[in-house]
């Protein structure tokens, strides 16, 4: 595990002091060091990430941690928006916080970038907007607003007003974990982008329940065609966070001081830490998948096809190994692949083991609704690393509109992984190092497809197994490293979730961008397709066993 995948928490200050003094971009310490002589960019990477999402989406989803900067990057984005005529992107921007000391501090922010854009615009306001509460009767609502010669205007509320539904422009919702009714004021928030606003949410978080986490999940799980962006203490650090703190501050910056700084902040939020610094939901440990949600996904016609050849067979000669393995194939897997429909894409994933660990192969069949079908499973226990692959070759060889290959580089995976590349290409095929950055953005699409019936696993009680092995640990699904399960086949094997991260693979694959790859013989074809696809004009050179 790298030291930036340890959970931050763990992190220690002689392991932050290596890392930063390894990683350090040179440019950035000596322009720290000595301001006046070179130029400090204005907003850190993450900060620019997240304006560089607000420009690219008409919603953006944003995972922070405490005390960043996020809030004071958007408020330039929204002088910038109040600020330009209508027809360079203008219009109103309203600013929701949960209290009236961050709602004064934002305008307070867009006050400044105001001044520092010099842009035209009048005093901070302060005055009270007329609303009603949820018997009809009148309220009042301490507000503040900034007008610009645009004719547009930032406003800035301490709630969310049912007046919302009435506006139009960009919405910033800022801590949204700790607002009530999150859904009901994103219904009405929505209504923004009819007319090309915005809306920009963004919040720690505050309990795995929390609407705003599943918001966030949606959002990873292709449900939501939002943008997304996370950024924790450890990654705005490293983007230069204390480097800024050092700036503004008069200090110079080292390794060392940005290590204890870092420690003492950890420290005092104590078991907060991993909700408040580093973007973790409160209560995010336990299984990853209920039972009844895998049960629900299970056909009984789903074959999973097991090979384990003799210990022995390693030791053959390599003509033998491969003729044993084509034979195997073209026993078991050539009359499923045939059974394929030739009309539907394909993708296959891969998960790799040897010795220990399964590899299995995991082909879906991606249908016209886009479910993710299963047609077959192969499970390859003990198999030398070159029938590996050439098993993964015959199964993708095969697969009709081919358009997605993941296979695990990681760990024993890699050679393998790097031959499927190297035959199928970086655009079908795409190797992916298992990472808890990959789990966190990718298991949510794989619970997605159980949670809305959208994919079909076999009914094998190992298969189940492997998929409740998922746990979620640090807010992120994986398998745990020391947690393995027991082969119900062969109770002396076992078995370590090695099926779930091929479906999760296969899921991943069913979604790249690649090129199909395959093809189909003139006398595959029916004779209604060889109509379709003849020639115009003369046709006597067209026949099922010839060419054009």
């Amino acid at each position: 595990m790298s030291m930036m995948e340890k959970p931050g928490r763990l992190i220690t200050e002689a392991e932050w002091i290596d890392f930063r003094q390894s990683a350090i971009d040179e440019r950035l310490l000596g322009s720290l060091a000595d301001a006046a002589d070179s130029i400090v960019d204005v907003l850190l990477g993450y900060q620019k990430r997240l304006l560089q999402s607000t420009a690219q989406y008409s919603v953006t989803i944003c995972e922070k941690s405490r005390r960043t900067g996020a809030t004071w990057a958007l408020g330039a984005d929204a002088v910038l928006h109040a600020s330009s005529a209508r027809g360079q992107g203008g219009m109103d921007v309203m600013y929701l916080g949960y209290n009236l000391d961050m709602t004064r501090e934002f305008i307070d922010v867009c006050a400044m970038w105001a001044r520092a854009f010099d842009d035209a615009a009048t005093e901070v306001a302060e005055f009270i907007w007329a609303d009603t509460d949820k018997n009809g009767e009148p309220v009042g609502i301490q507000a503040f607003r900034i007008q610009f010669a645009s004719g547009f205007e930032i406003v800035a509320l301490t709630s969310k007003p049912r007046s919302l539904r009435g506006r139009q422009g960009f919405l910033i919702l800022d801590e949204a974990a700790f607002h009530d009714q999150l859904e009901e004021v994103m219904k009405a928030a929505l209504a923004f982008l009819i007319w090309g606003g915005k809306i920009c949410v963004i919040s720690t978080h505050d309990g795995e329940d929390n609407p705003f986490n599943q918001l966030v999940q949606d959002v990873l799980a292709g449900r939501k065609p939002y943008g997304h962006v996370r950024f924790d203490f450890d990654e705005a650090l490293v983007d230069g966070l204390y480097e800024r703190v050092c700036l503004v501050s008069g200090q110079k910056w080292s390794a060392e001081s940005e290590a204890r700084w870092r420690s003492d902040i950890v420290a005092n939020y104590g078991d907060g830490a991993d909700e408040e610094l580093f973007c973790i939901p409160s209560k995010g440990t336990g299984v990853f998948l209920p039972g009844s949600l895998i049960r629900q996904a299970m056909r009984d016609d789903i074959p999973v096809l097991t090979w384990e050849p003799p210990t022995s067979f390693v030791h053959q000669p390599d003509q033998i190994r491969q003729a044993d393995a084509k034979d195997w194939c073209e026993e078991h897997l050539a009359p499923l692949l045939a059974k394929l429909d030739t009309r539907l894409r394909h993708a296959l994933g891969a998960d790799f083991g040897r010795v220990h660990d399964l590899t299995v192969y995991w082909p879906v069949t991606v249908t016209r609704l886009m479910r993710k079908e299963t047609p077959f499973v192969v499970e390859l226990r003990a198999v030398p690393f070159k029938e590996q692959e050439f098993i993964g070759k015959y199964i993708a060889d095969r697969l009709p509109r081919l358009s997605g290959i993941a296979p695990d580089g990681t760990g024993l995976g890699a050679a393998t992984a790097e031959a499927l590349m190297q035959k199928y290409g970086e655009t079908t095929c795409q190797v992916v190092m298992l990472s808890q950055s990959w789990y966190r953005e990718n298991m949510p699409k794989l619970k997605a497809v159980f949670e809305d019936a959208e994919f079909t696993i076999p009914q094998d009680d190992n298969i189940y197994g492997d998929f409740r092995l998922l746990r979620t640990t640090n807010g992120v699904a994986q398998i745990p490293n020391d947690k393995r399960t027991v082969d119900r086949a062969r109770k002396d094997k076992k078995r370590h979730g090695d099926g779930a991260i091929a479906a999760a693979l296969a899921i991943f694959a069913s979604e790249l961008e690649g090129h199909e790859y395959g093809y189909q013989t003139i006398a595959d074809l029916g004779d209604d397709e060889l109509a379709e696809h003849a020639p115009i004009g003369d046709n006597s050179a067209f026949g099922r066993n010839g060419l054009w």
